[in-house]
C-alpha cells in the first residue's frame, strides 16, 4: 500500500525560489506579497500539488474553524432544508461543519460530542428542541461558541434564535373564525419543544379569546404517522371538529389524507386546516396547504454571522426572534 505524501510549505518556496514566509504570505487573506512573488508561488504550489493545511493552522492560532451541528429527526423535509442552508453559509464562511445526530439516547450523543471536542471544534449550533440541556452545558463548558435555534435554553454567552410561534398561531386562529369555522383543535405531537409548545400556547389562548374552545391532541413523534392516528382519534368524536391547526406540515400532511381517504371529509368545505414549516410537499396539489414559512435562510445568515462576529459582550445573553410568514394557500376556506 503507498503511503500518502504530503507535500510542505518549504518544497514550494524550494521550487519557487523564494523564502518559506512568502509561501504563507501568499495563502493568507490580507498578507502583503508582491504580484511577481505570487506568481511564482502559486506555480509551483500547483506544479506539486500543494494545499495548504487549514488545520494545523488553526490549531496553531487555537482556531480549528470546527463548527458541530448537533440535530434531531435530520429525515423530515423541514430540518434537511435548515441543514442545507447552514452547511452552506458555513462552507461560504471557510468553516467545517461536523454532524452530531441526537437521534439516539444510548449515550452515543455524548461520545459523538466528546470526539468533536476533542478535534477542538470551534462552535455548537443545536437545531433542536430535543437534545437534553446538558448537551448545551457541555459545549459552554469547554470554550465553545453556541447557538441554540429554536430553544429556550438560559445560557449566558449563547446565541437564540426563535421565531413569533405564538404570534403566527394566534392569526390562524383568527382566520378560522373568520372562516365560520367554531369547533377548533390543535393537534400535536409528544416532544414537547419549546417551538411546538409556543404554537399550542399561542393557538388555544387567541381562540379562547374569541370565545371558542379548542379539543387538543397529542400522539407519537413529530411524523406524518402521528398526524393520521391523531385524525382518526379527532374525527371519530360525535362533536368532530371544523378547523384543524397541526403544529407542523408533516402532521397536516398525515391529517389531511386520513381525513379524506378514511372519512370522506372534503378539505376545506368541511374541514379547514393548517400547518407549520412551508415544507415542499405543502405546496403540492394533493395538500395546498395553508402554512407557515420558517426562514431558514435567514436562520443560518444569522447563526453564521454571530459566530464570525467579534462579540465583545459574549458573556451576556444574546437573542434574535425571526417573523415566520403567512403563505396561504387552499386548505382554508375565504381569505
Amino acid at each position: 500500500m503507498s503511503q500518502k505524501v504530503f507535500v510542505s510549505a518549504q518544497e514550494v518556496a524550494q521550487k519557487a525560489g523564494v523564502s518559506r514566509s512568502a509561501v504563507s504570505r501568499t495563502f493568507t487573506a490580507g498578507a502583503s506579497v508582491s504580484p511577481k512573488t505570487r506568481q511564482k508561488v502559486m506555480e509551483a504550489a500547483e506544479a506539486l500539488g500543494y494545499h495548504v493545511n487549514h488545520l494545523a493552522r488553526g490549531l496553531m492560532l487555537n482556531e480549528s474553524g470546527i463548527v458541530c451541528l448537533i440535530v434531531s429527526d435530520m429525515g423530515t423535509p423541514y430540518r434537511s432544508e435548515l441543514l442545507r442552508a447552514l452547511t452552506q453559509q458555513l462552507q461560504n464562511s471557510g468553516k467545517i461543519a461536523m454532524l452530531i445526530n441526537t437521534d439516539r439516547s444510548d449515550g452515543s450523543v455524548d461520545l459523538a460530542l466528546k470526539q468533536a471536542i476533542h478535534y477542538r471544534a470551534d462552535a455548537s449550533i443545536i437545531l433542536s428542541g430535543l437534545p437534553d440541556k446538558s448537551i448545551t452545558d457541555l459545549c459552554l463548558k469547554n470554550g465553545q461558541r453556541l447557538v441554540l435555534i429554536n430553544r429556550d435554553d438560559d445560557r449566558k454567552g449563547a446565541f437564540r434564535i426563535n421565531l413569533d410561534d405564538e404570534e403566527a398561531a394566534a392569526c390562524i386562529a383568527t382566520a378560522f373564525h373568520r372562516a365560520g369555522c367554531r369547533k377548533l383543535a390543535f393537534v400535536n405531537s409528544q416532544a414537547g419543544t419549546p417551538s411546538l409548545m409556543a404554537r399550542e400556547r399561542g393557538f388555544v389562548n387567541a381562540a379562547n379569546a374569541l370565545g371558542l374552545d379548542v379539543a387538543v391532541v397529542h400522539n407519537g413523534p413529530t411524523g406524518y404517522q402521528s398526524g393520521r392516528a391523531m385524525a382518526q382519534q379527532l374525527l371519530t368524536r360525535p362533536d368532530r371538529p371544523d378547523a384543524v391547526f397541526c403544529a407542523t406540515d408533516l402532521l397536516a400532511c398525515g391529517f389531511m389524507d386520513a381525513a379524506r381517504h378514511q372519512f370522506s371529509v372534503t378539505i376545506p368545505d368541511e374541514l379547514c386546516v393548517a400547518g407549520f414549516d412551508d415544507i415542499e410537499q405543502a405546496s403540492w396539489s394533493s395538500y395546498e396547504l395553508t402554512t407557515f414559512s420558517q426562514p431558514v435562510d435567514e436562520i443560518a445568515r444569522q447563526a453564521v454571522g454571530w459566530l464570525e462576529a467579534d462579540m465583545l459582550s459574549s458573556n451576556q445573553i444574546t437573542s434574535v426572534r425571526l417573523h415566520a410568514d403567512l403563505v396561504w394557500r387552499n386548505s382554508i376556506r375565504g381569505k
